[in-house]
């Protein structure tokens, strides 16, 4: 088994790069306004934001990152490398005209890789529950 240790540091830089064009938005719109107004709603979108980004790198509830095998390693390492660059790529064109399907692509692309990170690292508090009975529902 390859193993990260108790921090994963390829998923801390992950995640420092995701941030930096959420950082350069948030000083260029300071006077945005969030228009959802729910305070529940904004709590629980915070919470799995931020939830999500220290799970990437630090292993809570798991004894220590690892994979079976290196294929599992490589899907890993390419499948986020290539979703956190496709990130980046859209963030360019959103500063400048932003589109309502580059938002979904800036809201979906994150959660692809929290959703990879989870499923490969064997994370079991990032990835949704799947029932083992018959009819197999995610809940």
């Amino acid at each position: 088994m390859l193993e990260f240790g108790w921090i994963n540091l390829f998923g801390a830089v992950i995640v420092t790069v995701m941030l930096i064009p959420n950082i350069v938005y948030a000083l260029r719109t300071k006077d945005s306004v969030n228009k959802c107004k729910s305070r529940i709603m904004n709590l629980t979108e915070q919470i799995g934001r931020y939830g999500c980004m220290t799970l990437m790198w630090l292993p809570l509830l798991v004894w220590k990152f690892g994979f079976l095998n290196v294929e599992e390693m490589l899907v890993y390492v390419v499948g986020n490398l290539g979703l956190t660059v496709a990130y980046i790529i859209i963030w360019i064109p959103y500063f400048k005209r932003k589109t309502l399907g580059k938002a979904i692509a800036l809201a979906v692309i994150p959660t692809c890789i929290f959703l990879l990170s989870g499923l490969l690292l064997r994370h079991c508090i990032m990835i949704p529950k799947i029932k083992t009975d018959k009819t197999a529902q995610i809940s």
